[in-house]
């Protein structure tokens, strides 16, 4: 089976499988603005739509090159972009034109803006009966918190992954990087192909409401289940697990670091019979991964030991040859070199116009019929706008009225 995830859009045998999919991509930021990336890679026309003033932010965040946000190159990879100024009648209008030639559309305004701009559920069906409104926001659409500021920060902590995470005689630990915005984007993305999935049976489009704070409180397991039936409250354990043992990061003599995985009771036999140890393996306790758990200190002093007295090399050579779970604990210019990664093609090539060779996260999957694949990456501020509103129909005497206003 290949493993190439590339394609070409004119053989109808090979395009991707969502090529005829056009989607609005209104949203800031990551969690909408990601899902809508996530629907490119696979062959959808994502137009993005973004202020004439007041671009996403992303293109800003974090750092750039020459002027240009590196961020924004991955964020708006596969997406022409067009602006529009939602709050003036031209623009209004101009959105309404587009959105009845689309499929989806993903906002992530605070609940109640596109309304006051006259531009809700109700006009954009009327528009286009077919549409998938897809609404991704901090809270949702409704409850107390609805109309609050909403980042992926604050799901972090809402959800329980803050209060889980670190060691435990430190504070909670947020992660350095847009966890839950990635999360809700996965989920957004996976709630857009449902709805359509529903609208090919139904004919009918119909609304998703997509709040941060719910996919990753259900990505962290059956914690509410354990409250619930048991009163249990999870702790913070640090690399530990409450699950099974050892399981943790460990430093070599060369001073790198290995995580060590034994889900498994055959592979934690394993590790304990590599580390010179096979005496544990007969006390009652290490039958059951609540049993190494309870046992952790003296299963990460043999394992950690063994580990202190070996270059990283040797470890993993050790390991692989006992057919035991371990990685090494990897920063980017690892990930970057890694052999697995690199055939998997896992970080690929983008030839840029603006920034030349360009490498970025490939596609999240393989096909291997219809693969997804990376058109080009992000573009300018504003860059198609004459492109897709000349395709829309409207005339150069149109376009200029509409720059006159500042609607684009």
């Amino acid at each position: 089976m290949s493993t190439d995830r590339r394609t070409t859009p004119d053989d109808p045998t090979t395009a991707a499988p969502l090529t005829g999919l056009r989607v609005l991509d209104l949203a800031t930021l990551f969690a909408g603005p990601l899902a809508a990336t996530m629907l490119g890679d696979f062959g959808a026309e994502v137009i993005k739509v973004e202020h004439p003033t007041k671009p996403d932010p992303s293109r800003g965040h974090g750092p750039s090159k020459g002027g240009v946000g590196l961020w924004w190159k991955l964020l708006g990879r596969n997406k022409r972009t067009i602006t529009l100024d939602l709050s003036k009648p031209g623009g209004r209008t101009t959105l309404l034109r587009l959105v009845a030639t689309a499929d989806v559309v993903i906002e992530n305004f605070r609940p109640g803006t596109l309304e006051k701009w006259d531009l809700g559920w109700e006009e954009l069906s009327a528009a286009n009966p077919r549409l998938v409104l897809t609404r991704v926001t901090g809270f949702g659409q409704f409850g107390p918190y609805a109309h609050r500021p909403g980042f992926g920060t604050l799901a972090e902590a809402m959800s329980g992954f803050a209060a889980i995470t670190g060691e435990p005689d430190a504070p909670p630990t947020l992660p350095p990087f847009g966890l839950a915005d990635s999360i809700a984007a996965l989920a957004t993305a996976y709630a857009v192909m449902t709805a359509l999935a529903a609208r090919d049976r139904t004919g009918e489009g119909q609304v998703v409401d997509m709040a941060i704070i719910e996919p990753i409180l259900t990505v962290l397991g059956p914690q509410p289940t354990w409250y619930d039936q048991l009163g249990l409250v999870q702790p913070r354990t640090g690399n530990r697990s409450q699950n099974n043992a050892p399981r943790n990061t460990y430093r070599t003599a060369d001073g790198t670091w290995v995580a060590v995985s034994t889900s498994a009771q055959s592979i934690a036999e394993r590790v304990l019979r590599l580390v010179g140890r096979p005496e544990l393996i007969d006390q009652p306790w290490f039958a059951t991964g609540a049993g190494r758990a309870a046992h952790c200190d003296v299963l990460d002093e043999a394992v950690g030991a063994w580990i202190a007295e070996r270059t990283r090399t040797e470890v993993l050579a050790a390991f692989e040859k006992a057919e035991a779970a371990i990685a090494p604990v990897q920063d980017v210019r690892d990930v970057m070199a890694d052999p697995q990664y690199q055939a998997l093609d896992t970080v690929t090539t983008v030839d840029d116009p603006e920034l030349g060779p360009l490498r970025m996260q490939n596609v999240l999957f393989r096909l291997s019929a219809t693969p997804g694949s990376i058109r080009w990456a992000g573009r300018p501020h504003g860059a198609d706008t004459r492109e897709v509103l000349t395709e829309l129909g409207l005339t150069a005497a149109e376009l200029g009225a509409l720059r006159e206003a500042g609607a684009v």
